[in-house]
């Protein structure tokens, strides 16, 4: 069957289509992205204004005109931390509701985070052992442990690279003191919860997903994402730990010109790194796998799985 998966996240709304059934890997079809950076949109009351709401409806329309333009069966529309955590999310949700017809499934940042280890743990299959994954988003970081598919231990914690930019990080570049004073937050909000995890010992595999891990690894030396996704990419704390200071000088524009980085994304690279940093120090990590699967294809598992009849 054709399914779509219909991200709203806090940077983009993503439609992914996959041909996909029980048994086998879903196999990309088309992809339709816009960036709307609903995490940018919140005003001062933590709501997002009419023109955002207005925005994402026009997004989200577009968006359902491309699946019913290749042919999915059924779309599976969730949103993430952005919505989650509007102070108005029930009347957007309502509004969205009433005028797309689309009934979008909010998940919790626990949700996210398992939805994520799945999808990592049906990529490396079970030869990996005990898998720990760390996945960025534009609101927030989940972090997930466990041997099976379902991990024992998954967090998510507000430390999006894009939510930390528009809260911590004004200048163009940021000053020094809002760069420590972002790194000292973040380094406090991850140490809370790494005593969890490790009570239940190391993991044997570490892997990252997220366009903020794939950018890191890239300049960092990964391979382009051109040559496709079975070429192994790494990231190594070492090469981080240079590349921080160097991301924390430049501009919004200079970051954008070094490989693998987009110019809209390039703002919160600089946050991002600092999350990513933070978790490999913290937990002890010298390097890490990038997982070219995430939470879409988690929500896409999932759904084959409750297929009926089966």
């Amino acid at each position: 069957m054709r399914l779509g998966v219909l991200d709203v996240g806090s940077n983009t709304v993503h439609l992914l289509v996959v041909d996909a059934h029980p048994g086998a890997r879903p196999l990309p079809a088309h992809s339709h992205k816009a960036e709307l950076r609903l995490a940018e949109l919140l005003d001062e009351k933590g709501a997002i204004g009419v023109d955002g709401v207005d925005r994402l409806i026009a997004t989200l329309d577009d968006a359902v005109q491309a699946a019913e333009d290749k042919g999915c069966e059924d779309v599976l529309p969730f949103a993430t931390s952005a919505i989650r955590e509007a102070a108005n999310a029930d009347d957007v949700l309502a509004r969205v509701k009433a005028v797309t017809g689309i009934d979008l499934q909010v998940l919790t940042g626990e949700e996210e985070a398992r939805l994520t280890f799945l999808a990592a743990r049906r990529w490396f299959g079970w030869s990996a052992g005990k898998l720990l994954v760390l996945d960025i988003g534009g609101g927030s970081l989940e972090i997930a442990y466990g041997i099976d598919e379902d991990p024992d231990i998954a967090v998510s914690l507000p430390l999006g690279a894009g939510r930390l930019t528009a809260a911590m990080l004004p200048g163009d570049p940021p000053g020094p003191e809002d760069v420590r004073a972002l790194r000292r937050h973040v380094r406090a909000q991850i140490a809370r919860t790494v005593g969890e995890f490790n009570r239940s010992g190391r993991p044997d595999h570490i892997v990252a997903t997220s366009k903020t891990f794939k950018q890191l690894a890239r300049i960092a030396g990964a391979a382009r994402s051109a040559e496709g996704l079975y070429i192994q990419r790494d990231l190594s704390r070492t090469s981080l730990e240079e590349w921080v200071p160097k991301l924390a000088v430049m501009t919004a524009a200079q970051r954008a010109t070094l490989p693998g980085v987009s110019e809209g994304r390039s703002a919160q690279l600089l946050a991002g790194a600092l999350v990513a940093e933070a978790a490999m120090d913290l937990f002890g990590v010298d390097e890490l796998e990038i997982c070219p699967w995430a939470l879409r294809e988690g929500v896409i598992l999932r759904r084959l799985d409750h297929l009926p009849g089966l």
